[in-house]
């Protein structure tokens, strides 16, 4: 009698500890304490003991009636109250959806206005050599940005003497340098990507961030060809409303050169400066949003184009600035530092 006591005990708890809901529980109160359970079968055999030990065997029959039917009860309680603060009919929470990086949404979009004008889309390499970082875009040895202090330079062997040293880009133009190489003109090529300059973090500079360039090269491109793209992009992009207005610049790659502003995109230039002044623009009316220029005849040579032929226009813009202003956002980081409140603010 001992040994079957201890069994049903030892089998009882594990059922206990595997019953998940009432509806178990109730038929677990069944399987032990109901007419044919293995207890209802020892207490009939009581009679068939020895009269001294009638009363002792029954006294730990129904000791252990009790223990498990208390343990059902309460069990079966917590349950039932658990059940009761469940509201089956609530709306369940939907899990978080995967959606696109605003940068890299904003690219697409960038790249999809020039996409509809017949510009193919390619992605470069983001490690390059110094020939196609600098010396084909006829930027000169002695230039600043080809110092160590500016540029990623990596301790790899050298592919040739021509080629120089290898690098993180510090701009998407080596692609088009590698396009122009390929392709026979008339050419139109738009690359987006990730470029990098050891420049100090802050609320408006990054070691590592994201750039668009477009170049075009044909027979009698001029620079109003250049105004007419970047025109239609950025009514596309921007507003209809939008105007654009270009200041002389200077860039080793392009001849002549030019900053791009787009007009405040907010208070479309009609706050003036001081108080009540717009707090994207200062009060200036102007956004700069990216630099362009028509391809240096160094440049096509350097490709193996015939710059007496061919003429070319090429443009590039920072998608991080032009996400900030469109966003009217403050601080660069923000786009780097994965926080989902930040990010679900924006439109998928």
């Amino acid at each position: 009698m001992a040994a079957e006591i201890k069994k049903i005990k030892n089998n009882f708890q594990k059922d206990l500890e595997n019953a998940k809901n009432s509806g178990s529980l109730k038929k677990l109160k069944i399987k032990y304490l109901g007419r044919k359970s293995k207890i209802s079968e020892l207490f009939s055999n009581i009679p068939n003991l020895a009269k001294q030990e009638r009363g002792y065997w029954g006294k730990e029959l129904n000791i252990l009636k009790n223990q498990i039917s208390a343990a059902i009860e309460a069990r079966l309680a917590e349950k039932n109250q658990q059940e009761e603060r469940m509201d089956l009919t609530y709306p369940a929470r939907l899990p978080d959806k995967g959606s696109s990086h605003i940068l890299s949404s904003v690219t697409s979009d960038i790249c999809l206005i020039f996409k509809e004008l017949g510009f193919h889309i390619i992605s470069g390499d983001e490690v390059e050599d110094e020939w196609h970082n600098f010396s084909a875009l006829n930027i000169p040895l002695e230039h600043p940005s080809r110092d160590a202090f500016d540029t990623f330079y990596l301790d790899l062997s050298k592919k040739n003497q021509k080629s120089g040293d290898w690098l993180l880009r510090s701009h998407t133009s080596p692609s088009q340098i590698r396009m122009m190489q390929k392709l026979t003109p008339p050419l139109a090529v738009v690359s987006p990507g990730r470029v990098y300059r050891p420049d100090v973090v802050d609320a408006t500079h990054s070691f590592m961030f994201y750039q668009i360039e477009g170049f075009a090269v044909g027979e009698n491109l001029s620079f109003a060809d250049l105004k007419g793209v970047l025109l239609h992009f950025a009514k596309q992009f921007f507003s209809q409303k939008v105007q654009l207005r270009f200041r002389p610049h200077f860039f080793p790659f392009t001849e002549p050169s030019a900053e791009v502003d787009v007009s405040c995109v907010i208070c479309g230039g009609n706050q003036a400066e001081g108080e009540g002044r717009c707090s994207v623009c200062k009060g200036k009316g102007w956004l700069e949003i990216l630099g362009c220029g028509m391809i240096h005849p160094n440049v096509l040579e350097a490709c193996g184009i015939d710059s007496n032929k061919y003429q070319g226009f090429a443009f590039g813009m920072g998608v991080d600035r032009i996400v900030m202003q469109k966003y009217q956002i403050n601080d660069i980081r923000l786009f780097y530092e994965n926080d989902l409140n930040f990010l679900k603010q924006f439109p998928i």
